[in-house]
């Protein structure tokens, strides 16, 4: 580990200069400058339109829709979410970001919190973190034990093909980022007084637990990517081509009335991977 690294204070407004500099080619990252704006703007527009037909699509035939978007902390799950949610009806289009189980929820079977959650007809739901919270953070920071992780990713491929069976459209995204980039999103948290709510005690522990956490995706990736629930790999050190290549996902996956191809647009293969190509070269970041 740099110097920079090991000797980071988040409390210092002034974020090294080291970590700036190799914040977006961090984790393998592909592209050495974000996209541009105007670019994003032209792209993200038609996108949108083509979510606002799967929502007429849906209203009609009455399809289903999860996705879940997992990651580590400031991988920009909430504002994918924000994003994919902007023009759609908050009605039949739902963010779900579950707090910490109540005492009565702890003696439930873990993934009865989450199925009341799971949509009706027409509906899409999209969860900030899901059942795999104890595949990730509750291992992690000791909320579970050994037996129970190792129980749960026993079980989530034969929930998740029930899920898929009564006739829901699965999708789960692991969004990636460096370890440099994650720091400067904390140090960005940390020094704006508009996002420093953001920042929480458990994310200052996930500072320390980095390869933790890495070790914990890679065995969940393993269990749990099936044919019937796949998962994608999105890296996320830049928003923009994130937040594209998971909308553009989605639509090229499911059939609706209107859809444009051309519309939609190429999900872009360095962004978007899939569990086994990113483990080939990107296992231990």
């Amino acid at each position: 580990m740099s110097d920079a690294l090991e000797n980071f204070d988040l409390d210092d407004p002034v974020l090294p200069r080291a970590i700036k500099k190799k914040a977006l080619t961090s984790g393998g990252y592909h592209y050495d400058e974000k996209m541009d704006g105007d670019d994003y703007d032209a792209q993200m527009l038609l996108v949108q339109r083509q979510l606002a037909l799967l929502q007429q699509d849906q209203a009609k035939t009455g399809k289903r829709v999860v996705i879940v978007f997992e990651g580590r902390d400031a991988a920009g799950k909430g504002g994918s979410i924000a994003t994919y949610l902007e023009n759609l009806n908050p009605r039949f289009n739902i963010d779900v970001a579950l707090p910490k189980p109540s005492d009565r929820e702890k003696t439930q079977w873990y993934f009865q919190r989450y199925v009341d959650w799971m949509p009706a007809a027409g509906e899409q739901v999209l969860f900030d973190r899901s059942w795999y919270n104890r595949a990730g953070v509750e291992p992690v920071m000791g909320f579970c034990t050994p037996e129970q992780t190792a129980q749960f990713l026993e079980e989530v491929p034969d929930f998740e093909k029930m899920l898929v069976r009564d006739g829901i459209h699965l999708f789960k995204f692991w969004l990636t980022i460096g370890r440099e980039m994650q720091l400067k999103r904390f140090h960005d948290r940390r020094h704006d007084p508009l996002k420093i709510w953001k920042l929480s005690p458990i994310d200052l522990e996930a500072l320390k637990r980095f390869d933790d956490y890495t070790k914990a995706r890679n065995r969940m990736l393993e269990a749990s990517h099936s044919e019937h629930a796949p998962w994608r790999i999105v890296f996320n050190n830049d928003k923009k081509r994130g937040r594209l290549a998971v909308m553009r996902s989605v639509l090229h996956a499911l059939d609706y009335a209107g859809k444009d191809k051309e519309q939609i647009g190429e999900v872009d293969g360095k962004i978007l991977l899939t569990p086994s190509a990113f483990m080939k070269t990107h296992s231990e970041m």
